[in-house]
């Protein structure tokens, strides 16, 4: 895709400002502002990145608000994050688009429901009772079990595996090799070794749910574990049985949610966090990245540390850990300070 700065500005509704030679000039692609060249278009979103702005050779950049310092092209736009999303979309590389109907190579049950627009890839297994709406893509390699249903425009990416009995809702996309509806971690120890404990619920994955790559998210116990509607799971995510997230959840690479587990509304779980099993987090709750969570948390909390308490005070105990090695020497200072003292007394004795 080769568009003119005044193009680009006309297809993101950006004001823009710039002379007649600049704005004429072609854009081929999107770059950070320190590494963008003439051809490339860049974003400033925070003051941090005004100061850059003047050492980069950007084509042009979006702003939220006039630059004045700048003599680069400027689309002036009411939010520079949505403007640069469409802005990526529309230099996205140019793949070949997925192709309706079913590939030769598929293996699909006979009392399948397939509706308009479906692409199913090559060597996909689709088992009885499998229902699939509009405009699905299916993935090459990828395997749906029996009862399990996918709603409209969603995407399965490579080697997903589904489940049986599961429920994928619609504008669902989960990327490649993660599984959805495994069976969940649950032993009882019954004469000396552990019995696996049936997990006969299934999962729910409600509209507008994203979910990274080498996912796994359980089965329920009985019930159904449930992702709620615009819930964003970046890759390598552990979800146990039975665990419930609110809408509009980030959950960050690495992290791991214990069965039976209820997030709020909102939650945002940063990179390798922990949760405990049983633990309610209310809405709005942010864990930092590491965190371990073991306790029920209210509504609106920052969380940091493990065991996960309030930021404030994780920072300070931090900060009061990193101090120690200066209060022991001090400490052994003292001491021998003291040992001198006392010594002096004795022997005045």
């Amino acid at each position: 895709m080769k568009l003119t700065v005044e193009q680009l500005a006309k297809r993101l509704g950006a004001e823009l400002i710039g002379n007649a030679n600049e704005i004429g000039r072609r854009i081929t692609a999107v770059s950070p502002v320190k590494a963008a060249g003439k051809s490339e278009v860049t974003f400033v979103a925070d003051d941090k990145h005004k100061a850059a702005l003047s050492q980069s050779h950007a084509g042009a950049v979006i702003v939220s608000a006039r630059i004045e310092s700048s003599d680069k092209p400027q689309l002036i736009v009411k939010n520079v994050n949505a403007a640069l999303i469409e802005t990526l979309r529309i230099f996205a590389p140019g793949l070949k688009a997925a192709t309706e109907g079913i590939d030769p190579t598929a293996k699909v049950a006979g009392n399948v429901k397939i509706a308009k627009g479906v692409s199913v890839g090559a060597n996909v297994v689709i088992d009885d009772g499998v229902e699939i709406g509009q405009n699905s893509i299916i993935g090459s390699g990828c395997k749906i079990g029996e009862n399990s249903k996918l709603g409209e425009h969603s995407r399965l990416d490579s080697n997903v595996v589904i489940y049986h009995n599961c429920c994928i809702g619609n504008n669902v996309i989960v990327q490649a090799n993660s599984t959805i509806g495994s069976t969940g971690f649950g032993y009882s120890f019954i004469d000396g070794a552990h019995r696996l404990i049936p997990h006969n619920g299934g999962v729910i994955i409600e509209d507008f749910v994203e979910i990274g790559a080498n996912c796994c998210i359980d089965r329920a116990k009985f019930g159904n574990t449930i992702i709620g509607a615009g819930t964003k799971i970046d890759n390598l995510v552990q979800i146990a049985h039975n665990v419930v997230t609110g809408k509009c959840c980030l959950i960050v690479a690495l992290a791991g949610i214990a069965g039976s587990s209820k997030l709020g509304d909102g939650v945002v779980l940063g990179g390798q966090v922990g949760v405990a099993d049983n633990i309610e987090i209310g809405d709005g709750t942010m864990v930092a990245a590491q965190a371990g969570v073991i306790n029920n948390v209210p509504a609106g909390q920052k969380l940091a540390w493990t065991p996960a308490i309030n930021r404030k005070d994780a920072l300070r105990t931090v900060g009061l850990i990193l101090r120690l090695p200066k209060m022991a020497r001090q400490l052994k200072q003292l001491s021998k300070r003291i040992e001198q003292l006392e010594a002096a007394e004795d022997d005045k004795k």
